[in-house]
């Protein structure tokens, strides 16, 4: 976990999983970087969440593989659900739902988070049934933030297109990712 700037109540807290993703930002925004994975993402969030003060916002940036032919660029996430949390069996078992989908917003946009880079088809075809997009963060970070009381944005600029060579391609691409995301912050944040 690496948190550079202060956070404030007045404006937004930037996260993002690594050092890569967030190399052309230069918004004079505190960022935080948690490192990949869920576990890594909720528990660098709620640490800096709970020492206070809370920003007024959490913007949660980063790459994502695509699910489906076609997308591309930009996208914030209406909806985001862990694809690696078996909610139906836990609720069987317990009567409890974990896990549930989080909706952040109106946008259409569905982002499937878990714990393992998709890089094959099968895994890619299975969970294009349930989500457009990708990531290994969004889900915790939004439970995080939902948790302490703070507002959540998930941006994400699709980085490969989580099949066969999805390695490959989010090394060639995440400098542009960063680059576009970097942009979008500029633009939509000033």
């Amino acid at each position: 976990m690496i948190l550079s700037g202060d956070i404030r109540s007045d404006v937004p807290l930037v996260v993002l999983a690594v050092e890569e993703e967030a190399a052309y930002l230069d918004s004079g925004l505190p960022v935080l970087l948690t490192g990949m994975g869920k576990v890594n993402a909720a528990a660098a969030l709620a640490t800096v969440l709970a020492a206070g003060p809370k920003p007024r916002l959490v913007l949660n940036l980063g790459t994502a593989g695509a699910l489906r032919p076609g997308w591309a660029g930009i996208h914030e996430i209406g909806t985001v659900l862990q694809h690696d949390l078996d909610t139906d069996l836990l609720r069987t078992l317990t009567g409890q739902t974990y896990g549930a989908p989080l909706t952040l917003g109106s946008r259409t946009a569905v982002l499937a988070t878990g714990d393992a880079f998709i890089a094959d088809e099968a895994a890619r075809a299975r969970l294009a049934r349930r989500a457009d997009l990708v990531d290994m963060e969004g889900y915790a970070v939004a439970w995080a933030a939902a948790q302490a009381g703070v507002p959540c944005r998930l941006v994400k600029r699709v980085s490969d297109e989580a099949g066969e060579g999805a390695d490959r391609a989010w090394r060639d691409t995440v400098d542009d990712c960063a680059r576009d995301l970097a942009d979008w912050v500029r633009a939509e944040l000033g």
